[in-house]
């Protein structure tokens, strides 16, 4: 060792330095420290050479694969080993880090006990990071219940959506006075009841990363022509008032097999947002028609419109979270969101594509439901 690095010094640092002499062989080059001889079986002292993993401090078997490179690079910072553990003669742990060093062509291992201050820092960033991991998830079951919150509210305002349809409907029957009287206050109610489910949705529309899982019951798969026409019996009023139609296309087989891998719930609210975003998007006395194709193994949705079209510029967004229309209908966007990450979970695809003649087609396709 160079003349002003003095043995005691590494002895008082609490270091054992060895110097590397060739492969798995080095040589004790400093004063030792008491430690040693709580860890080693047999006695080291200075001057001696030792086996490394053979004999002495078989945990740095694997360290010194990338030291006898780095040596051999002859860098000029030091390349550290990590924090391990390791248990003394008596049994009980002991925290270990070790270091190449390059020194005047040199090629020297410092191995050092860890110190309890040091030990004690490192269990303080070991908590912080299992904290850290604790705080990403309460986060991401809040998200989970954000998003269930959001599609909860969506599908009341759905419903509500309906009766307000069948109410304002009801004011062109030949109603009595009394009839006209009970009639305005069902509408004042329903009018607050739009009023606090557009506050709920603006009170929770935080940013959402996840969702909740699903579980598909294959053998109580669901029939989507059976989900279509359910869905279009519920809607038809609110079309009707727009003077517009939503009907199931001419040539679908009603006598085929249209069982899908879904969940009949989730599937009547894909359909039914795919709906209503399509009739938000089309003029009055216009259609919007809802057809049914299959292969061997998917079945596809089309649902087709007459309105202006998707702009160019935000086709790529259409089922990203919060996205909108150009319109800004006062919705916050997450209803092709849910469409989106439902039929992904299902194992089929959702996407848009305009049509030649005018109109938006928004399709999905489901996996079939395999027969025997």
């Amino acid at each position: 060792m160079n003349n002003y690095i003095t043995a005691d010094l590494f002895a008082a640092l609490n270091v054992l330095v060895l110097e590397y002499i060739n492969i798995g062989r080095f040589r004790v080059s400093a004063s030792i420290p008491a430690w040693v001889k709580d860890i080693c079986k047999s006695k080291i002292t200075l001057g001696m050479e030792v086996l490394i993993p053979q004999e002495q401090f078989p945990f740095l078997e694997n360290f010194l694969v990338d030291a006898e490179e780095f040596w051999q690079r002859n860098e000029n910072f030091p390349m550290k080993s990590g924090i391990w553990v390791e248990q003394n003669l008596g049994g009980k742990e002991c925290y270990f880090e070790a270091s190449a060093i390059c020194v005047n062509n040199q090629k020297i291992l410092v191995i050092k006990l860890l110190d309890e201050d040091y030990i004690e820092k490192f269990s303080i960033i070991q908590q912080a990071r299992v904290n850290n991991l604790n705080y990403y998830q309460i986060l991401k079951e809040n998200q989970k219940k954000e998003i269930l919150i959001h599609c909860i509210i969506h599908d009341i305002a759905g419903q509500l959506s309906g009766i307000n349809c069948c109410l304002a409907l009801l004011e062109l029957e030949n109603l009595t006075p009394k009839g006209k009287e009970r009639l305005e206050i069902g509408r004042k109610q329903s009018i607050k009841q739009e009023m606090l489910i557009r506050e709920v949705l603006d009170a929770f529309s935080a940013e959402v990363r996840s969702f909740e899982s699903f579980d598909v019951d294959i053998k109580n798969a669901p029939n989507i022509l059976n989900v279509i026409q359910e869905v279009i019996a519920i809607l038809t009023p609110t079309f009707a008032l727009n003077h517009m139609q939503l009907q199931l296309a001419d040539n679908v087989d009603v006598n085929a097999d249209w069982r899908v891998i879904a969940d009949k719930s989730r599937l009547e609210r894909v359909i039914s947002n795919l709906a209503e975003n399509a009739f938000r998007y089309s003029p009055s006395e216009s259609a919007v028609v809802i057809d049914l194709h299959q292969d061997d193994d998917f079945i596809l949705v089309h649902i087709n419109d007459q309105g202006s079209g998707v702009p160019p510029e935000m086709i790529a967004s259409l089922f990203q979270k919060f996205s909108q229309g150009k319109e800004k209908t006062g919705r916050i966007g997450l209803g092709l969101y849910f469409c989106r990450i439902t039929i992904e979970r299902w194992g089929g695809e959702i996407g848009y594509s305009p049509l030649p003649d005018g109109g938006s087609r928004f399709w999905f396709r489901l996996p079939k439901v395999k027969i025997g």
